[in-house]
């Protein structure tokens, strides 16, 4: 059972927001069958943003990074289900968009690295540190799906 409860942080990047498609995404992960247990939009700190990328506080480009992800607002969840880390990774696509394949997040929204429109974790270790940053544990929501019988 400890498997179907795998969480995942995924966050819509600015320029995600103002594109308008934070709904497709959400309809993307919901129709896979996950589960969305947490959600919210504010405008991340530098405090914030410089804790959830600290392991590229050394590349060339971590100044532009958090500029781009301050630029605007971010919408911030959590996914629960089996896989969600792995599977979740495979529906975002490459990081580089010009890498993933069509049918992917990035595959069919993005151009450019620099503007790739989401972020999701890279492991369940990497997610259930990222959901302890973004997230306070009160606003995390506990429920079964009417929907889980028919998945799992």
């Amino acid at each position: 059972m400890t498997e179907l409860k795998e969480r995942t942080f995924l966050a819509v990047k600015p320029d995600g927001v103002q594109r308008g498609i934070i709904g497709e995404i959400i309809k993307r992960f919901e129709v896979k069958g996950f589960k969305l247990v947490g959600l919210k939009m504010l405008h991340a700190s530098n405090e914030l943003l410089n804790e959830h990328y600290i392991d590229l506080k050394d590349r060339p480009f971590f100044p532009t990074l958090i500029e781009y992800m301050s630029s605007g607002p971010v919408v911030a969840m959590v996914w629960e289900g089996k896989g969600v880390v792995k599977t979740g990774r495979v529906m975002l696509g490459e990081t580089n968009p010009a890498d993933s394949k069509p049918g992917t997040i990035r595959g069919d929204f993005c151009i450019d690295v620099s503007k790739n429109i989401i972020h999701g974790s890279d492991s369940v270790e990497s997610a259930n540190k990222e959901i302890g940053l973004w997230f306070k544990q009160e606003e995390l929501v506990s429920y079964t799906s009417c929907a889980f019988s028919w998945l799992y």
